[in-house]
């Protein structure tokens, strides 16, 4: 793997969200009275925590595509949020799923589930979502010289004849569609995306713009970050755990996710993993 390119902190104000009940985001009725212990939680394996994240994961997510190693801003919110209900790192298992299959109606191989799932009501009705963890804008990643080098608005990317390219399922894929009004190409992960952009088959990728700054940077030959758009995610309501639907663990994982906001966790895992929003301008 390449080097990683170091970023600047982000401004947490912007980014790190307010404390909300269960009720606001998951659907789990605050002042609920589980006990959330490992001896009484029900998960996938008695008193291991079986949590997912995606193949491969990038930086700044986690760090190396290796989360057990705690690295990266999910893999560093996975384990808070394991020690938080009660599991040190021995007893945390990593499995992997794609995007789009752990987002599906059904049965589950993990107990959450965590690689940018953002929250919306169309998914609630047939996943269980925690609080939100993160909010972030989505951004349009490109390379030098392409049609979208220059583009400074809105506007000018439906003009320019570009073709977009997003990842199945989500809501960057949303903002193509519904907020450009173009017609997308269509990945089943980040990945082939990523190697679509690079053999400019694409002119550029929709990504959240964490991810937008790891590609430009480091992934992307000559890379750029057109631009971000701003309150692209408004319709949903900010990334969360994705667990099975009406999973036992909901209300506890939400408990967790609440109490690692209000304690501060969450706001130095950001600190130490995410990046200022400098020098990706806003289309207007």
């Amino acid at each position: 793997m390449k080097k990683l390119f170091k970023l600047t902190p982000f401004i947490l104000a912007a980014l790190v969200l307010s404390a909300c009940s269960s009720s606001d985001e998951s659907g789990t009725a605050s002042g609920d009275t589980t006990t959330c212990t490992p001896d009484a939680l029900q998960t996938l394996e008695a008193g291991v925590l079986t949590i997912a994240t995606g193949e491969p994961a990038y930086y700044p997510w986690v760090i190396d595509d290796a989360p057990e190693k705690g690295e990266g801003f999910e893999a560093a919110v996975a384990y808070a949020i394991a020690t938080e209900l009660g599991y040190d790192q021995a007893a945390v298992k990593w499995v992997r799923t794609t995007f789009d299959a752990a987002i599906a109606p059904g049965p589950k191989t993990f107990d959450f589930n965590l690689q940018q799932y953002s929250i919306t009501d169309e998914r609630k009705e047939v996943v269980d979502f925690s609080s939100p963890y993160y909010k972030s804008n989505q951004a349009i990643v490109s390379f030098k010289g392409s049609k979208l080098d220059g583009v400074t608005t809105l506007q000018g990317i439906t003009d320019s004849g570009a073709k977009l390219g997003a990842a199945v399922a989500t809501t960057s894929l949303d903002v193509i569609e519904s907020t450009l009004g173009l017609k997308a190409s269509v990945f089943n992960d980040n990945a082939a995306g990523v190697t679509a952009l690079k053999n400019k088959q694409i002119d550029g990728l929709v990504v959240d713009l964490p991810t937008a700054f790891y590609l430009s940077a480091v992934e992307v030959p000559n890379g750029i970050i057109v631009g971000q758009i701003e309150g692209s995610d408004a319709a949903d309501q900010g990334f969360g755990l994705l667990l099975a639907k009406e999973s036992p663990l909901t209300s506890c994982v939400t408990k967790a996710v609440d109490a690692i906001r209000d304690n501060g966790t969450l706001a130095s895992i950001t600190s130490k993993w995410l990046a200022d929003s400098a020098g990706a301008p806003v289309l207007k």
